[in-house]
């Protein structure tokens, strides 16, 4: 047996698919969604995939940072694409991190973003899954 131990679990309930609203069990996240591109005000799942991804991501940089004795910029920036695609197999995704760390030599920016790839939860979930990629911009 693994000796995995359970930090957080969120939950969220939602209604009304990709037209409906999603709100969390604690209310901080109580939100409208809408189809990408369609004529609601909401977020879609695209975006919070997206949102979480970086995010995550962001925190496995500097775990891995601070691993090699680095301090990663104040201006560290994520840019997320998460694409929605349709082919013959059906919907799928497909997912980019363009990473910007100024001021950090690349082949450190380059190391740091290769171990945070191997390391952050969502890049695991995906690997072998979508189409995903991140680049150093």
């Amino acid at each position: 047996m693994s000796d995995t131990k359970t930090l957080y679990t969120a939950q969220v309930h939602v209604t009304g698919g990709r037209e409906g609203h999603a709100r969390s069990s604690d209310g901080r996240l109580d939100l409208p969604l809408s189809t990408p591109g369609g004529p609601g005000q909401g977020t879609n799942p695209e975006q919070l995939f997206a949102a979480g991804w970086s995010a995550c991501f962001e925190g496995a940089m500097a775990i891995a940072a601070k691993a090699k004795g680095v301090t990663l910029p104040d201006d560290l920036a994520i840019d997320a694409e998460v694409s929605l695609r349709h082919g013959d197999e059906g919907y799928s995704l497909a997912a980019r991190l363009n990473v910007s760390v100024p001021g950090l030599a690349l082949d450190m920016a380059r190391q740091i973003i290769e171990q945070a790839h191997r390391t952050c939860p969502y890049s695991k979930a995906i690997k072998g899954n979508i189409d995903a990629l991140v680049t150093l911009v």
